[in-house]
């Protein structure tokens, strides 16, 4: 069997790939246009964990002797799941049990800062620059004097200006000679690469600088890790997790409305078909919406007043001929009568035969009577608690004087909500139905039960069943298995639509199934009483 998915799945489904490709397609975009990476993961907020982490090692460092460095190293790098490395752009490790660094990493060791660089990196990276005195650089500031702002000079300021303060003439003032004679490195950046075989994730951190003396050259902190997260140290991905959860619930959040309200729509056009479908034309959609599914509860509401019309005018024309027909069917089997009685010995045999005929003539009026009374009820049945166990009596008695055998088993205690008359016809009609095509097999089987709250009462028979594609049709209004309609083979078609009508009409339903491995089960299911 096909498996089924829900439509409201579906749409959900659909809209998070969407959303899905919209992400992808956005980050090769903006990774083509910025050359986002690695690197992307260390240089904003995502890094100062790990700065954090090295401005610690840093003053550990300087406190300690260089035989200790490995030790402190491994004591961090324990700490956080990652193996700490102290190297220098000029390929050297200082300290760390690693005993080679690779290609990649070193290319990124050796890498100059761009010369713009100190105009990108964030407060923290630019505290760590330290000037000769060991006071933090100060970028691109431009050289000021008391009482002198070079960036708005005004005739009267030079005036002011004391020239003593400026030094000898050719000469720069000893602050700006301090910023273009010798100005103060520019940081290196921090970074991160992936290399292969096996994969690993590399992580560089610049030392700060603790001292006033500047050690040359400048160390780099490295951090490896067999995995992207290291330890939540590299890569922390439950701010991703939140994120990712915070936006999957606000959607869900938002297209839940639109969602349900166009699957609870479909859900109860679907109900209302499948009423239709039963014989149940009552039933009504909700067409308020102002969208294309109203205008589909409109149609169906439409299709079910039209067919509800049709067949109600079926079952009256139908009801109406048979009660016509009644008056010269009852003139015709007095004439009958007294034919038979005038006729001589040698045409009582035509006489027999048009008996025969008339009799047949006259149950299928009744059958027709019978199944347009039960289908135009134009008021609800009133329903009552009803013993199964004397109905069930009560008609294997009636239908058993012709030599069938009938067996009842019903609990003495066991009630349903049904209208008597209709379930005694509807149960007459099954065991009547069973007896003419199995009654030779064995016998009628009369059962009653009750499951999940529901109560059932089931004719089965040991027959020869019915073929699978026509049990779906057996209850259908003249709808014959054999496609002859003489009495050899059964009546008009009408039997089981009558139990149909019957047990519809007790707030009921009815179903068919083979049984195994002969036999074919009548099945009503009733509310329990």
């Amino acid at each position: 069997m096909k498996p089924r998915f829900p439509l409201s799945v579906k749409i959900l489904l659909w809209f998070f790939l969407n959303l899905i490709l919209l992400v992808l397609v956005g980050f090769v975009l903006l990774r083509g246009q910025f050359r986002f990476g690695l690197d992307m993961l260390v240089s904003g907020p995502g890094g100062e964990k790990l700065q954090g982490l090295a401005n610690v090692i840093s003053a550990e460092l300087g406190e300690r002797p260089r035989e200790e460095w490995n030790a402190i190293l491994k004591r961090f790098g324990d700490g956080y799941g990652v193996q700490l490395v102290l190297a220098r752009p000029d390929e050297t490790i200082v300290a760390g049990e690693l005993a080679e660094l690779p290609r990649a990493v070193l290319d990124r060791l050796r890498e100059r800062p761009s010369p713009n660089m100190s105009q990108q990196l964030n407060g923290s990276q630019r505290d760590n620059v330290r000037g000769p005195g060991g006071e933090p650089e100060r970028f691109n500031e431009r050289p000021r004097h008391e009482g002198f702002d070079p960036d708005n000079v005004r005739p009267r300021d030079l005036e002011r200006l004391d020239p003593s303060r400026l030094g000898p003439p050719g000469q720069i003032p000893p602050r700006m000679d301090r910023q273009f004679n010798n100005p103060p490195p520019q940081p290196r950046p921090r970074f991160m690469v992936r290399t292969t075989n096996p994969v690993k994730y590399w992580a560089g951190i610049p030392l700060p600088q603790n001292g006033p003396q500047r050690p040359q050259p400048r160390l780099t902190l490295l951090a490896v890790s067999d995995s992207l997260r290291g330890g939540g140290l590299l890569f922390d991905f439950t701010p991703w997790l939140i994120a990712a959860a915070a936006v999957l619930v606000i959607s869900v959040l938002f297209w839940l409305p639109l969602v349900r309200g166009i699957t609870c729509a479909i859900s109860q056009t679907t109900r209302a078909t499948e009423e239709i479908a039963e014989g149940r034309f009552g039933v009504l959609v909700n067409d308020k919406r102002s969208d294309e599914l109203g205008v589909l509860a409109a149609a169906v509401n439409r299709m079910a007043a039209r067919l509800s019309g049709f067949v109600s005018g079926q079952k009256r024309f139908l009801g109406d001929t048979a009660h016509e027909l009644c008056a010269p069917i009852a003139r015709m089997q007095i004439a009958l009568g007294i034919l038979e009685e005038r006729a001589e010995e040698k045409h009582q045999s035509y006489v027999d035969d048009v008996r025969e005929e008339l009799q047949h003539i006259s149950h299928l009026v009744n059958e027709l009577l019978s199944f347009s009374k039960a289908g135009l009820r134009q008021q609800p049945t009133a329903l009552q608690s009803v013993a199964l166990v004397e109905i069930a009596r009560r008609v294997a008695e009636r239908e058993g004087r012709s030599g069938a055998v009938i067996e009842v088993s019903v609990d003495e205690n066991l009630r349903a909500q049904a209208e008597p008359e209709l379930l005694a016809r509807a149960l007459a009609n099954l065991v009547r139905n069973s007896i003419r095509y199995a009654g030779e097999s064995g016998p009628v089987r009369i059962v009653a039960g009750s499951e999940y709250g529901k109560t059932f009462l089931t004719v089965s028979d040991n027959g020869p069943g019915v073929p699978e594609e026509a049990l779906q049709r057996i209850f259908d209004p003249f709808y014959r298995v054999e496609e002859s309609r003489s009495r050899d083979t059964g009546g008009v078609g009408l039997g089981l639509a009558i139990v149909k009508t019957c047990v519809e009409a007790c707030g009921g339903t009815v179903s068919a199934r083979n049984r195994e491995p002969n036999g074919l089960e009548v099945r009503i299911l009733l509310q329990a009483s």
